[in-house]
């Protein structure tokens, strides 16, 4: 019998959907299952172009369904819709993250013309996805990074009207074959914040010259440069300020995709994990009849489980948003930072436990070893995340407001806000909705209880013994403040879906024992800064927490893993 809780191809019927959503999903899955794991696994070895793929997408209409909004729309299908691209990132993060990354970059690429009021731009857009083109984002440099303050992409004026652009991008995705490339530059002529633009290119003109692949890998992530590249007024997609806003806007909207691919590359390699581990004997006896091995595969099982709540419970709050409700501007960043970082530690406990086999050629767990890496770094690394997130903790832990609760959505409807985020500051004026109901909700499962005593603690640390001014320069002590406060963040959309799903109160209660292993050991390591004071390290020790110990509900959550056993197998 498949488990409930995660992607099984051989059971996938998103009837959540509307008809044409539903067919999509379904078709892609056939897509993968008919070409099957052999030929899988020899294209990402073999560094193969994505061309099949891009076709069959094309075929299908898939990125024009998913990746047009309703106002640009040719068909009633086509909108913009959070919930199912994210059903979308889980079914490519389940068969390759190549396949995941033409994709994502296509949506980075399509932002800056979707949060654009230039007509013929986006109605270009719209004919180029109905073609089954692809897209790209050409914001980072290799010198600058994604310093967009220091672009040295420059467009001069031609007297006409119009630019000539010259400058170089480097690693950016889908450069070789992007019909439309977003490209981020600046002004000659006019200086600071008000010379900024935003300009749409064709990888095909001779003015665009392509450098070079800068990985090694079929993800196609470009060096390019433009020489005297001719921008025209219908190229124009930002000027000034608002360039500067829809490069940060359009990351906003990106980086929520890195969630859910992760979860799909986890579930894959948790099928192959479990199976190969139950039915290797070792000494004799399985190797899941170890206690060990039992352990590191029921937490990474918690784990994903964690991840799949807090990710769908994220979409809700996306696709509710406003300017009102700046909610998922903490949401957003928690989904790029901690669910991909629990990615990575649901792998490596699955790594520990299979050891050598994980290296094996013929496996989907030794390309999802690699590519699991990549998510937590992407759109902004870990420590910018945490950065971020740090500026909601105050508000978010004390200062709660009054907020109509948010309901599931699943709905067939356009997520026009996205597109309209306007100026990208403000955000320690953020307010939140009380974290505490969801927490009291499951008072009653022991661990759920014990973490709330920490999240507590945390509140009486922010309110009595928070970073003074010289502290707040030092990042290194701050980050781990961040990974407590992104522990109470997380822990609150899993409850909260988890009461929108009834989750099996097993599973919760050994999830949130990992939880206060894991507030725990983050209390230790900020206890041994450098810069902590008495004050914060005799805190920290005193928020460590022991979980609560139930072996008969530890072994119920195990049952769940070892069914997972042959469950699933790619077609060969």
């Amino acid at each position: 019998m498949a488990d409930p809780l995660l992607f099984d191809p051989r059971t996938y019927d998103p009837v959540q959907f509307d008809p044409e959503t539903r067919r999509l999903l379904r078709a892609t899955v056939d897509w993968f299952e008919d070409r099957g794991k052999r030929r899988l696994i020899e294209d990402y070895r073999s560094r193969a172009w994505l061309a099949d793929f891009l076709a069959f997408a094309a075929k299908e209409g898939l990125f024009a369904t998913f990746l047009t909004p309703a106002s640009a729309a040719g068909h009633k299908d086509q909108r913009w819709d959070t919930a199912r691209i994210a059903a979308l990132n889980e079914i490519f993060g389940f068969y390759g993250l190549d396949y995941w990354y033409a994709w994502q970059v296509t949506i980075l690429g399509l932002g800056p013309v979707w949060q654009s009021d230039n007509t013929a731009a986006r109605t270009r857009a719209a004919e180029l996805l109905a073609q089954g083109e692809v897209f790209a984002f050409g914001l980072s440099e290799k010198t600058h990074g994604a310093d967009i303050y220091s672009t040295d992409m420059l467009l001069t004026p031609d007297g006409h009207g119009g630019f000539r652009a010259r400058g170089s991008k480097y690693y950016i995705g889908n450069g070789n074959a992007a019909g439309l490339v977003s490209v981020f530059g600046r002004r000659t002529d006019i200086e600071g914040p008000d010379g900024y633009v935003f300009f749409a290119t064709d990888s095909r003109h001779p003015a665009y010259h392509l450098v070079k692949n800068v990985v090694d890998s079929s993800k196609y992530v470009s060096e390019f440069r433009l020489e005297d590249y001719p921008v025209g007024p219908d190229d124009v997609l930002h000027t000034g300020r608002a360039a500067f806003d829809a490069a940060l806007n359009t990351v906003n909207v990106g980086k929520f995709n890195l969630c859910t691919a992760s979860i799909g590359i986890c579930e894959h390699a948790m099928y192959e994990a479990v199976t190969h581990a139950h039915n290797r004997i070792l000494y004799g006896r399985p190797v899941t009849a170890f206690p060990h091995v039992r352990r590191e595969l029921a937490d990474a099982y918690v784990r994903l489980v964690g991840m799949k709540l807090f990710s769908d419970r994220a979409v809700d709050y996306f696709r509710s948003a406003s300017s009102d409700d700046r909610r998922y501007l903490l949401f957003n960043p928690m989904t790029k930072m901690k669910v991909t970082t629990e990615g990575e530690t649901v792998i490596d406990l699955m790594w520990d436990v299979i050891a050598a086999k994980g290296f094996e050629k013929d496996t989907y767990f030794a390309q999802a070893a690699v590519e699991i890496r990549g998510l937590p770094k992407l759109e902004g690394t870990v420590h910018v995340n945490l950065a971020l997130i740090l500026k909601f903790m105050r508000n978010h832990l004390l200062h709660p407001a009054e907020f109509a609760a948010v309901p599931t959505r699943l709905d067939a409807a356009d997520d026009t806000f996205l597109f309209e985020q306007g100026p990208a500051r403000g955000l320690g004026s953020v307010r939140f909705h009380d974290w505490r109901p969801a927490y009291d909700a499951y008072a009653g499962v022991p661990n759920v209880a014990r973490f709330r005593e920490q999240a507590d603690a945390l509140c009486e640390f922010v309110a009595t013994a928070a970073p003074d001014e010289e502290q707040s320069r030092d990042l290194d002590l701050l980050l781990a403040v961040g990974q407590l406060f992104a522990l109470v963040v997380h822990g609150q959309l899993i409850l909260e879906q988890a009461r929108l799903t009834e989750l099996d109160e097993d599973v919760l209660d050994e999830l949130f024992s990992v939880l206060v292993r894991d507030f725990s050991a983050f209390a230790v390591e900020l206890h041994g800064k450098d810069s902590a004071t008495a004050d914060q390290q005799r805190w920290a020790l005193g928020a460590v927490r022991r979980p609560v110990v139930d072996e008969a509900r530890s072994g119920r959550v195990w049952e769940r893993v070892e069914a997972l056993s042959g469950a699933y197998e790619m077609t060969p």
